[in-house]
């Protein structure tokens, strides 16, 4: 316990904040609070977590509508007020400057048993709303709970570690002996630096989810990235166990973040959601994009799929796609290191052997030896279509999904930069493949599975083969699979012409 006179440096707390923390507006809380049952505000047994308290604003904001609902039950003010605070409210902050915040956004004093404080019951400053430094466990350089890298935040006692308690522990439960929760809530810290290039950093949001589960309370809603869509970087089995969880009852999905965090761009859009324990069924998916709600009641799976479609309109769409049951372009784009060279290798300037092939690079062409390539021998000979691996249009409506395509000459090759489409007998095959791509047809299902910048083989699962003797556009496309008229409307909405 704190001592009385303890007085943290803000300043301190401040700078050592992390950039991943992301605060959650009061109007958005309050609409995640519009999905829960109206009776649990006049339930003065009610018990409600925020286990990633960073302002305190789900505490705060719940806490107004308790102190509403139970006027007739407790109608003394104070008395009120006490309860709540005392016995329905509790929150974990995640660093000392957010208890702080939280303290003072809840009880209106950064110490809960303050001279200014809204409730009279605490005998210590922390109240319900409690923050514990904790230590990573280091095994091999990285915290063994949160995949932070060591080298990173194996720093003095004087620095926040972001260790965050709810998901240092094997047992959530020793964190709230005896106590059982209604409702847990809250926007969860969204990633840790794992030490490696680029800044890289592992996820975390789930493992707060998972822990909440363990808790087993009637409710759970949190806001969090949209990326776990698409799985990948450890959210392989996060994304399947969300999709396949029936008490998922609503999903609001933000395809550009920044219509639900003003000017906070997170890639792949964000989301949050109501998963109810005690009830399974559809699932309400509400769809935000550039100003236009969707609803729609459905499963988050179509049947025999395993990826969430985000978009209420494009379910037909697919479905009528999916009952020819062709063939689908990812069994021809190449995966990683189409011909086994890294982003950083350029080749030399110029022919230095007999052998010598064309290497498409990264913002660079080069040559290297037929020798050198160790993979993908046969198709160097032959016409290939290139694309650029990564692509991002960061809110850039509505969206070209991919850069553009270019083929891939006899006697030439690249390095993961690009994906390889192909090979393909001659030239005409290739380009009728790009005039494929370049359809909004063709990038509106690349839409369906891109969720980041990152392209690979797997986001081209939904887009089906064609007849490459053929030349394609939008209008062939849209009469082959019988679209509607506001189905083709709605891939006109979304996706750009691409020159």
């Amino acid at each position: 316990m704190r001592t009385q006179n303890y007085n943290p440096d803000v300043l301190t707390c401040l700078a050592n904040l992390s950039n991943d923390e992301v605060f959650t507006p009061p109007a958005v809380v309050n609409k995640m609070l519009d999905m829960l049952p109206s009776e649990l505000w006049s339930n003065p047994d009610a018990r409600f977590l925020d286990p990633v308290s960073k302002t305190g604003v789900f505490l705060r904001e719940i806490a107004s509508r308790l102190m509403e609902g139970l006027k007739e039950q407790i109608p003394d003010t104070q008395e009120r007020a006490d309860h709540i605070f005392g016995k329905q409210l509790y929150g974990l902050a995640i660093t000392e400057l957010t208890a702080l915040m939280s303290r003072r956004s809840v009880y209106c004093s950064k110490f809960a048993n303050g001279r200014y404080s809204v409730c009279t019951a605490f005998d210590d400053e922390q109240g319900n709303i409690r923050y514990e430094p904790t230590a990573h466990t280091w095994q091999n350089g990285r915290c063994i709970y949160c995949g932070a890298s060591q080298e990173v935040y194996d720093r003095g006692e004087e620095l926040e570690s972001h260790a965050y308690r709810f998901i240092h522990t094997d047992n959530p439960k020793k964190l709230f002996p005896n106590m059982k929760f209604d409702v847990i809530i809250g926007n969860p810290p969204y990633q840790m630096s794992d030490g490696g290039n680029n800044a890289s950093a592992t996820p975390i949001y789930h493992k707060f989810i998972e822990n909440a589960k363990k808790l087993k309370p009637r409710f759970l809603s949190m806001i969090i990235p949209a990326r776990w869509y698409a799985g990948g970087r450890g959210l392989d089995g996060f994304r399947d166990d969300m999709l396949n969880d029936k008490r998922i009852r609503e999903l609001v999905d933000y395809f550009d973040s920044t219509e639900c965090f003003a000017g906070i761009d997170l890639s792949g859009g964000v989301c949050y959601f109501l998963w109810d324990r005690d009830n399974e069924g559809m699932c309400h998916i509400k769809t935000n994009r550039n100003g236009i709600i969707s609803d729609a009641n459905r499963y988050l799976l179509m049947n025999n799929s395993t990826t969430f479609i985000r978009f209420n309109e494009a379910v037909s769409i697919l479905e009528k796609i999916q009952n020819r049951n062709e063939s689908v372009m990812s069994s021809q784009v190449s995966n990683q290191r189409p011909f086994g060279f890294r982003t950083f290798f350029h080749g030399n300037e110029q022919p230095t052997s007999k052998d010598a092939v064309k290497i498409y690079g990264n913002k660079s062409i080069g040559y290297v030896s037929m020798s050198e390539i160790s993979i993908n021998q046969t198709a160097v000979s032959q016409y290939k279509v290139y694309i650029s691996r990564v692509y991002g249009e960061r809110g850039d409506f509505p969206y070209l999904m991919l850069g553009k395509p270019f083929i891939g000459e006899p006697n030439s090759c690249c390095t993961e930069t690009y994906v390889m489409i192909g090979p393909y007998a001659n030239k005409k095959r290739a380009e009728n493949v790009i005039s494929y791509i370049k359809t909004k047809f063709f990038r509106f299902l690349v839409l369906l599975k891109k969720n980041t910048q990152d392209a690979p083989a797997r986001v081209y699962s939904f887009v089906p083969v064609q007849d490459f003797d053929e030349l394609w556009t939008d209008e062939k496309l849209y009469a082959k699979y019988g679209l509607t008229n506001e189905e083709i409307a709605f891939i006109e909405s979304m996706i750009r012409p691409m020159e």
